[in-house]
Protein backbone atom coordinates (compact mmCIF):
# COMPACT_ATOMS: atom_id res chain seq x y z
CA UNK A 1 0.00 0.00 0.00
CA UNK A 2 2.92 2.27 0.82
CA UNK A 3 4.50 1.88 -2.65
CA UNK A 4 1.42 2.73 -4.31
CA UNK A 5 0.93 5.92 -2.41
CA UNK A 6 4.17 7.15 -3.66
CA UNK A 7 3.64 6.08 -7.18
CA UNK A 8 0.33 8.33 -6.88
CA UNK A 9 1.33 10.83 -5.21
CA UNK A 10 4.68 11.29 -7.62
CA UNK A 11 1.92 11.34 -10.23
CA UNK A 12 0.41 14.91 -9.23
CA UNK A 13 3.02 17.52 -9.96
CA UNK A 14 4.36 19.33 -7.03
CA UNK A 15 1.65 18.11 -4.51
CA UNK A 16 2.66 14.81 -2.99
CA UNK A 17 -0.88 13.85 -2.22
CA UNK A 18 -1.46 11.07 -0.06
CA UNK A 19 -4.23 9.58 -2.48
CA UNK A 20 -3.15 5.48 -2.33
CA UNK A 21 -7.00 4.54 -0.89
CA UNK A 22 -8.30 1.77 -0.87
CA UNK A 23 -11.60 3.70 -1.70
CA UNK A 24 -12.85 7.74 -1.46
CA UNK A 25 -13.22 9.18 1.85
CA UNK A 26 -15.62 11.54 2.88
CA UNK A 27 -14.33 14.11 4.88
CA UNK A 28 -16.09 16.66 7.47
CA UNK A 29 -14.19 19.88 7.93
CA UNK A 30 -14.90 22.62 9.85
CA UNK A 31 -14.12 25.77 9.66
CA UNK A 32 -14.35 30.00 10.25
CA UNK A 33 -16.16 31.96 7.80
CA UNK A 34 -13.35 34.25 7.15
CA UNK A 35 -11.96 35.04 3.38
CA UNK A 36 -9.04 32.96 2.98
CA UNK A 37 -11.52 29.65 4.70
CA UNK A 38 -14.40 30.48 1.71
CA UNK A 39 -11.11 30.61 -0.96
CA UNK A 40 -10.00 27.51 0.30
CA UNK A 41 -13.80 26.10 -0.15
CA UNK A 42 -14.06 27.22 -3.49
CA UNK A 43 -10.95 25.60 -4.50
CA UNK A 44 -11.03 22.24 -2.92
CA UNK A 45 -12.38 21.12 -5.93
CA UNK A 46 -9.13 20.57 -7.19
CA UNK A 47 -7.91 18.13 -4.40
CA UNK A 48 -10.85 16.53 -4.40
CA UNK A 49 -10.53 15.92 -8.64
CA UNK A 50 -7.35 14.72 -7.75
CA UNK A 51 -7.80 12.63 -5.08
CA UNK A 52 -11.04 10.56 -5.63
CA UNK A 53 -12.14 12.15 -1.89
CA UNK A 54 -14.99 14.62 -1.29
CA UNK A 55 -15.35 16.97 1.82
CA UNK A 56 -18.51 18.10 3.43
CA UNK A 57 -18.03 21.47 4.58
CA UNK A 58 -19.09 23.31 7.89
CA UNK A 59 -18.78 26.77 7.86
CA UNK A 60 -19.43 28.78 10.75
CA UNK A 61 -19.01 32.23 12.48
CA UNK A 62 -16.03 32.51 14.67
CA UNK A 63 -17.44 32.25 17.69
CA UNK A 64 -20.10 29.13 16.94
CA UNK A 65 -17.16 27.34 15.35
CA UNK A 66 -14.97 27.80 18.69
CA UNK A 67 -18.21 26.38 20.47
CA UNK A 68 -18.60 23.38 18.27
CA UNK A 69 -15.18 21.94 17.84
CA UNK A 70 -14.56 22.67 21.58
CA UNK A 71 -17.62 20.47 22.70
CA UNK A 72 -16.96 17.88 19.65
CA UNK A 73 -13.00 16.68 20.72
CA UNK A 74 -13.80 17.35 24.51
CA UNK A 75 -16.29 15.19 24.15
CA UNK A 76 -14.96 12.87 21.92
CA UNK A 77 -18.00 13.47 19.61
CA UNK A 78 -16.22 12.47 16.61
CA UNK A 79 -18.44 14.66 14.45
CA UNK A 80 -15.05 16.21 12.39
CA UNK A 81 -12.22 14.54 10.49
CA UNK A 82 -10.67 17.95 10.17
CA UNK A 83 -10.88 20.98 12.22
CA UNK A 84 -9.91 24.49 12.10
CA UNK A 85 -8.45 25.40 15.24
CA UNK A 86 -6.59 28.90 16.61
CA UNK A 87 -2.51 29.14 17.97
CA UNK A 88 -4.36 29.26 21.50
CA UNK A 89 -6.25 25.28 20.95
CA UNK A 90 -3.55 23.46 19.07
CA UNK A 91 -0.82 22.92 22.00
CA UNK A 92 -3.42 22.79 24.46
CA UNK A 93 -5.49 19.96 22.88
CA UNK A 94 -2.04 18.43 21.34
CA UNK A 95 -0.98 18.05 25.00
CA UNK A 96 -4.16 16.46 25.83
CA UNK A 97 -4.08 13.93 23.13
CA UNK A 98 -7.05 14.76 21.66
CA UNK A 99 -4.99 15.46 18.06
CA UNK A 100 -3.16 13.51 15.74
CA UNK A 101 0.41 14.46 14.97
CA UNK A 102 0.73 15.86 11.77
CA UNK A 103 4.71 15.25 11.16
CA UNK A 104 4.59 12.79 8.65
CA UNK A 105 3.61 14.97 6.24
CA UNK A 106 5.92 13.73 3.62
CA UNK A 107 10.09 15.72 2.44
CA UNK A 108 8.24 17.26 -0.24
CA UNK A 109 5.87 19.22 2.19
CA UNK A 110 9.11 21.53 3.36
CA UNK A 111 8.76 21.73 6.51
CA UNK A 112 11.55 24.16 6.91
CA UNK A 113 9.91 26.58 4.70
CA UNK A 114 7.53 27.08 7.93
CA UNK A 115 8.08 30.52 9.75
CA UNK A 116 9.77 28.82 12.52
CA UNK A 117 7.77 30.75 15.50
CA UNK A 118 4.56 30.14 14.16
CA UNK A 119 5.33 26.06 13.70
CA UNK A 120 6.79 26.36 17.79
CA UNK A 121 3.57 27.73 18.94
CA UNK A 122 1.75 24.08 17.44
CA UNK A 123 4.46 22.15 18.91
CA UNK A 124 4.38 20.01 21.97
CA UNK A 125 6.78 18.01 23.15
CA UNK A 126 8.55 17.87 19.61
CA UNK A 127 5.24 17.03 17.63
CA UNK A 128 3.63 19.08 15.30
CA UNK A 129 0.23 19.05 16.02
CA UNK A 130 -1.60 21.35 13.23
CA UNK A 131 -0.40 22.65 10.24
CA UNK A 132 -0.74 27.06 9.51
CA UNK A 133 -2.97 28.04 7.20
CA UNK A 134 -2.80 31.70 7.43
CA UNK A 135 -1.23 33.47 10.42
CA UNK A 136 -1.34 37.40 11.59
CA UNK A 137 -0.82 40.15 13.69
CA UNK A 138 -2.70 42.88 14.19
CA UNK A 139 -2.48 46.60 12.86
CA UNK A 140 -4.06 49.83 11.94
CA UNK A 141 -5.25 50.29 8.45
CA UNK A 142 -6.84 54.12 7.68
CA UNK A 143 -8.26 55.88 5.00
CA UNK A 144 -5.37 58.18 3.32
CA UNK A 145 -7.47 60.24 1.04
CA UNK A 146 -9.28 61.18 4.26
CA UNK A 147 -6.08 62.08 5.97
CA UNK A 148 -4.54 64.26 3.21
CA UNK A 149 -8.24 66.08 3.12
CA UNK A 150 -8.22 66.83 7.18
CA UNK A 151 -4.45 67.91 6.72
CA UNK A 152 -3.85 65.05 9.22
CA UNK A 153 -0.16 62.48 8.94
CA UNK A 154 -0.50 59.43 10.40
CA UNK A 155 3.12 58.77 12.59
CA UNK A 156 4.58 54.96 11.84
CA UNK A 157 3.43 53.47 15.43
CA UNK A 158 0.51 56.23 16.43
CA UNK A 159 -0.16 56.40 20.32
CA UNK A 160 -3.78 56.03 21.37
CA UNK A 161 -4.23 59.48 22.17
CA UNK A 162 -3.48 60.15 18.65
CA UNK A 163 -5.80 58.07 17.65
CA UNK A 164 -8.71 59.56 19.25
CA UNK A 165 -7.60 62.86 17.78
CA UNK A 166 -7.72 61.47 14.10
CA UNK A 167 -11.25 60.18 15.26
CA UNK A 168 -12.88 63.07 16.36
CA UNK A 169 -11.69 65.15 13.26
CA UNK A 170 -12.49 62.04 11.11
CA UNK A 171 -15.82 61.49 12.16
CA UNK A 172 -18.87 62.83 10.28
CA UNK A 173 -22.01 60.62 11.08
CA UNK A 174 -24.30 62.67 8.74
CA UNK A 175 -21.93 61.14 6.06
CA UNK A 176 -22.22 57.62 8.21
CA UNK A 177 -18.45 58.43 8.00
CA UNK A 178 -17.18 56.60 11.31
CA UNK A 179 -13.29 57.81 12.36
CA UNK A 180 -13.07 54.38 13.89
CA UNK A 181 -14.13 51.07 14.22
CA UNK A 182 -13.31 47.64 16.11
CA UNK A 183 -14.81 45.00 17.53
CA UNK A 184 -17.26 45.15 19.67
CA UNK A 185 -19.22 41.55 19.39
CA UNK A 186 -18.72 39.85 23.11
CA UNK A 187 -16.31 36.49 22.73
CA UNK A 188 -12.45 35.72 23.79
CA UNK A 189 -11.58 36.06 20.30
CA UNK A 190 -13.84 39.06 18.98
CA UNK A 191 -13.64 42.13 21.24
CA UNK A 192 -11.27 40.71 23.67
CA UNK A 193 -8.55 39.79 21.01
CA UNK A 194 -8.55 43.51 19.79
CA UNK A 195 -9.20 45.35 23.43
CA UNK A 196 -6.50 42.48 24.92
CA UNK A 197 -3.78 43.98 22.97
CA UNK A 198 -4.91 47.73 24.07
CA UNK A 199 -4.91 46.89 28.04
CA UNK A 200 -1.51 45.13 27.29
CA UNK A 201 -0.07 48.22 25.62
CA UNK A 202 -2.06 50.44 28.65
CA UNK A 203 0.30 48.52 31.21
CA UNK A 204 -2.20 45.78 32.16
CA UNK A 205 -2.36 42.27 32.43
CA UNK A 206 -4.87 39.48 32.97
CA UNK A 207 -2.97 37.84 36.07
CA UNK A 208 -0.38 39.15 38.77
CA UNK A 209 2.35 36.18 39.18
CA UNK A 210 0.48 34.64 41.66
CA UNK A 211 -2.35 34.33 39.48
CA UNK A 212 -4.79 36.33 40.68
CA UNK A 213 -7.11 38.41 38.54
CA UNK A 214 -5.81 42.24 38.11
CA UNK A 215 -9.84 43.01 35.89
CA UNK A 216 -10.07 46.30 38.40
CA UNK A 217 -6.31 47.48 38.07
CA UNK A 218 -6.15 51.05 36.61
CA UNK A 219 -4.63 49.85 33.45
CA UNK A 220 -7.98 48.34 32.80
CA UNK A 221 -10.40 50.87 34.32
CA UNK A 222 -8.88 53.19 31.71
CA UNK A 223 -8.26 50.93 28.42
CA UNK A 224 -11.81 49.55 28.79
CA UNK A 225 -12.78 53.25 29.77
CA UNK A 226 -11.35 54.57 26.56
CA UNK A 227 -11.97 51.65 24.16
CA UNK A 228 -15.83 52.32 24.91
CA UNK A 229 -15.55 56.26 24.41
CA UNK A 230 -13.43 56.14 21.33
CA UNK A 231 -16.50 53.72 20.00
CA UNK A 232 -19.34 55.41 21.30
CA UNK A 233 -18.58 58.69 20.00
CA UNK A 234 -16.54 57.55 17.01
CA UNK A 235 -17.55 54.30 15.75
CA UNK A 236 -20.97 53.01 13.68
CA UNK A 237 -23.94 52.41 15.74
CA UNK A 238 -24.38 48.89 17.22
CA UNK A 239 -21.12 47.88 17.46
CA UNK A 240 -21.33 45.35 19.89
CA UNK A 241 -22.78 43.12 16.84
CA UNK A 242 -19.52 43.95 14.85
CA UNK A 243 -16.77 41.61 14.62
CA UNK A 244 -13.95 41.11 12.20
CA UNK A 245 -15.76 40.61 9.39
CA UNK A 246 -18.52 43.27 10.12
CA UNK A 247 -15.54 45.91 10.29
CA UNK A 248 -14.05 44.44 7.37
CA UNK A 249 -17.35 44.76 5.25
CA UNK A 250 -17.51 48.72 7.06
CA UNK A 251 -13.91 49.54 5.79
CA UNK A 252 -14.18 48.22 2.55
CA UNK A 253 -17.55 50.16 1.87
CA UNK A 254 -15.72 53.83 2.96
CA UNK A 255 -17.42 54.08 6.36
CA UNK A 256 -14.53 53.75 8.36
CA UNK A 257 -11.54 56.42 8.60
CA UNK A 258 -9.28 53.97 10.70
CA UNK A 259 -9.72 50.46 11.84
CA UNK A 260 -7.34 48.40 14.19
CA UNK A 261 -7.75 44.85 13.08
CA UNK A 262 -6.16 41.90 11.89
CA UNK A 263 -3.35 41.72 9.04
CA UNK A 264 -4.81 39.30 7.27
CA UNK A 265 -7.60 41.79 6.17
CA UNK A 266 -4.99 43.55 4.10
CA UNK A 267 -5.73 41.40 1.09
CA UNK A 268 -9.23 42.10 1.27
CA UNK A 269 -9.28 45.37 1.70
CA UNK A 270 -6.28 46.21 -1.42
CA UNK A 271 -8.16 43.76 -3.71
CA UNK A 272 -10.77 45.86 -5.86
CA UNK A 273 -12.79 42.79 -6.06
CA UNK A 274 -13.86 42.91 -3.08
CA UNK A 275 -12.84 46.86 -1.63
CA UNK A 276 -14.24 50.29 -2.49
CA UNK A 277 -11.00 51.87 -0.89
CA UNK A 278 -8.45 49.90 -2.36
CA UNK A 279 -6.95 52.66 -4.20
CA UNK A 280 -7.56 54.48 -0.84
CA UNK A 281 -5.67 52.83 1.67
CA UNK A 282 -2.78 52.75 4.24
CA UNK A 283 -1.36 50.86 6.88
CA UNK A 284 0.58 51.59 9.96
CA UNK A 285 1.58 49.82 13.24
CA UNK A 286 -1.03 49.03 16.15
CA UNK A 287 -1.20 51.89 18.63
CA UNK A 288 0.79 51.93 21.65
CA UNK A 289 -0.21 53.80 25.08
CA UNK A 290 2.57 53.32 28.11
CA UNK A 291 4.37 50.01 26.66
CA UNK A 292 4.74 48.59 23.08
CA UNK A 293 4.88 44.97 24.95
CA UNK A 294 1.76 43.16 23.73
CA UNK A 295 0.58 45.86 21.41
CA UNK A 296 -0.55 43.92 18.46
CA UNK A 297 -1.39 39.99 18.50
CA UNK A 298 -0.10 36.85 17.72
CA UNK A 299 -2.49 34.62 15.92
CA UNK A 300 -2.66 31.50 13.51
CA UNK A 301 -5.65 29.96 12.18
CA UNK A 302 -4.37 26.06 11.47
CA UNK A 303 -5.73 22.69 10.16
CA UNK A 304 -5.85 20.20 12.45
CA UNK A 305 -7.10 15.95 12.86
CA UNK A 306 -9.07 14.54 16.12
CA UNK A 307 -7.63 11.94 17.19
CA UNK A 308 -11.45 10.95 17.02
CA UNK A 309 -11.46 11.02 13.14
CA UNK A 310 -10.85 7.05 11.50
CA UNK A 311 -9.96 8.88 8.20
CA UNK A 312 -6.44 10.63 9.06
CA UNK A 313 -4.61 9.49 6.22
CA UNK A 314 -7.33 11.15 3.51
CA UNK A 315 -7.05 13.95 6.09
CA UNK A 316 -3.58 14.80 5.93
CA UNK A 317 -3.62 14.69 2.14
CA UNK A 318 -5.90 17.81 2.84
CA UNK A 319 -4.03 19.35 5.03
CA UNK A 320 -0.48 18.79 3.15
CA UNK A 321 -2.78 20.24 -0.08
CA UNK A 322 -4.18 23.34 1.41
CA UNK A 323 -1.15 24.40 3.18
CA UNK A 324 1.12 23.62 0.67
CA UNK A 325 3.27 25.99 -1.73
CA UNK A 326 1.85 24.89 -4.85
CA UNK A 327 -1.54 25.87 -2.79
CA UNK A 328 -0.35 29.37 -2.62
CA UNK A 329 0.52 29.53 -6.08
CA UNK A 330 -2.86 28.16 -7.32
CA UNK A 331 -4.57 31.09 -5.03
CA UNK A 332 -2.35 33.65 -6.65
CA UNK A 333 -3.31 32.39 -9.81
CA UNK A 334 -7.08 31.99 -9.53
CA UNK A 335 -8.14 34.30 -7.04
CA UNK A 336 -5.10 36.93 -7.08
CA UNK A 337 -1.51 37.40 -5.49
CA UNK A 338 -2.99 39.68 -3.32
CA UNK A 339 -5.83 37.07 -1.76
CA UNK A 340 -2.57 34.41 -0.95
CA UNK A 341 -3.28 32.96 3.10
CA UNK A 342 -0.85 35.11 4.62
CA UNK A 343 2.02 34.23 7.31
CA UNK A 344 3.37 30.64 7.36
CA UNK A 345 5.78 30.22 4.43
CA UNK A 346 9.21 32.22 4.10
CA UNK A 347 8.27 31.30 0.07
CA UNK A 348 5.58 33.25 0.19
CA UNK A 349 7.17 36.49 0.70
CA UNK A 350 9.70 35.47 -1.79
CA UNK A 351 7.26 35.66 -4.99
CA UNK A 352 7.72 38.52 -7.08
CA UNK A 353 4.17 38.54 -8.08
CA UNK A 354 3.19 38.55 -4.20
CA UNK A 355 5.41 41.49 -3.59
CA UNK A 356 4.48 43.73 -6.55
CA UNK A 357 0.56 43.18 -5.55
CA UNK A 358 0.26 43.63 -1.67
CA UNK A 359 2.61 46.38 -0.46
CA UNK A 360 1.63 45.43 3.11
CA UNK A 361 3.83 42.18 3.07
CA UNK A 362 6.81 42.94 4.18
CA UNK A 363 4.91 45.08 7.02
CA UNK A 364 2.76 42.15 8.09
CA UNK A 365 5.79 39.98 8.04
CA UNK A 366 7.63 41.90 10.51
CA UNK A 367 4.30 42.67 12.60
CA UNK A 368 4.03 38.31 12.71
CA UNK A 369 7.59 38.16 13.20
CA UNK A 370 7.96 40.43 16.19
CA UNK A 371 4.96 39.64 18.35
CA UNK A 372 6.32 37.95 21.26
CA UNK A 373 4.16 35.49 23.32
CA UNK A 374 6.89 35.48 25.91
CA UNK A 375 6.64 38.92 26.95
CA UNK A 376 2.74 40.13 26.38
CA UNK A 377 2.87 42.68 29.38
CA UNK A 378 4.75 45.51 31.10
CA UNK A 379 4.87 43.49 33.92
CA UNK A 380 5.86 40.09 34.75
CA UNK A 381 3.22 37.56 34.47
CA UNK A 382 2.93 34.00 34.84
CA UNK A 383 1.47 33.30 31.38
CA UNK A 384 2.02 33.61 27.64
CA UNK A 385 -0.31 34.81 24.89
CA UNK A 386 -0.41 38.25 23.78
CA UNK A 387 -4.25 38.90 22.95
CA UNK A 388 -4.76 35.44 25.07
CA UNK A 389 -3.95 33.59 28.25
CA UNK A 390 -2.45 30.04 27.14
CA UNK A 391 -4.59 28.09 29.84
CA UNK A 392 -7.05 25.71 28.96
CA UNK A 393 -9.65 28.18 31.71
CA UNK A 394 -9.33 31.25 28.68
CA UNK A 395 -11.75 30.35 26.63
CA UNK A 396 -14.64 30.41 29.30
CA UNK A 397 -12.97 33.53 31.30
CA UNK A 398 -12.30 35.19 28.64
CA UNK A 399 -15.88 35.37 26.60
CA UNK A 400 -17.26 35.77 30.34
CA UNK A 401 -15.12 38.85 30.64
CA UNK A 402 -16.02 39.91 26.91
CA UNK A 403 -20.09 39.44 27.52
CA UNK A 404 -19.75 42.48 30.30
CA UNK A 405 -17.51 44.69 28.54
CA UNK A 406 -20.24 44.62 25.93
CA UNK A 407 -22.93 44.75 28.08
CA UNK A 408 -20.70 48.62 29.19
CA UNK A 409 -20.21 49.14 25.21
CA UNK A 410 -24.23 48.75 24.92
CA UNK A 411 -25.01 51.48 27.96
CA UNK A 412 -26.40 48.74 29.85
CA UNK A 413 -23.72 49.62 32.93
CA UNK A 414 -20.84 51.19 33.65
CA UNK A 415 -17.45 50.34 32.48
CA UNK A 416 -16.63 49.65 36.75
CA UNK A 417 -19.31 47.68 37.36
CA UNK A 418 -18.69 45.39 34.33
CA UNK A 419 -15.03 45.55 35.44
CA UNK A 420 -16.39 44.56 39.14
CA UNK A 421 -18.89 41.78 37.95
CA UNK A 422 -16.31 40.40 35.78
CA UNK A 423 -13.25 40.78 38.44
CA UNK A 424 -15.63 38.33 40.83
CA UNK A 425 -16.53 35.58 38.26
CA UNK A 426 -12.56 34.92 37.16
CA UNK A 427 -11.45 35.05 40.90
CA UNK A 428 -14.40 32.16 41.01
CA UNK A 429 -13.16 30.44 38.00
CA UNK A 430 -9.37 30.63 38.96
CA UNK A 431 -9.87 29.64 42.52
CA UNK A 432 -12.38 26.58 41.40
CA UNK A 433 -9.02 25.58 38.96
CA UNK A 434 -6.76 25.26 41.62
CA UNK A 435 -4.45 28.34 40.04
CA UNK A 436 -5.58 30.51 43.39
CA UNK A 437 -5.22 29.40 47.01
Amino acid sequence: MRNITRILSSSVVGLGLMTGLAHAEELTIATVNNGDMIIMQKLSSEWEKQSGNKLNWIVLEENVLRERVTTDIATKGGQFDILTIGGYEAPIWGKAGWLTPVDDLGDDYDYGDLLEPIKAGLTVDGKLYAVPFYTESSFTLYRKDLFDAAGLKMPEQPSYDQIKEFAAKLTDKSKQQYGLCLRGKPGWGENMAFLGTMINSYGGRWFDMDWKPQLTSEPWKKAVTDYVQLLTDYGPPGATANGFNENQALFSTGHCAMWIDATSAAGRVYDPNQSQVADKTAFTRSPVAVTPNGSSWSWSWNLAIPQTSTKAEAAKSFLKWATSKEYVKLVGEKEGWVAVPPGTRKSTYALPEYQKAAPFAATVLEAILSADPSKPTKDPVPYTGVQFVAIPEFQAIGTVVGQQIASALAGQQSVDAALETAQKQVERDMTRAGYIK
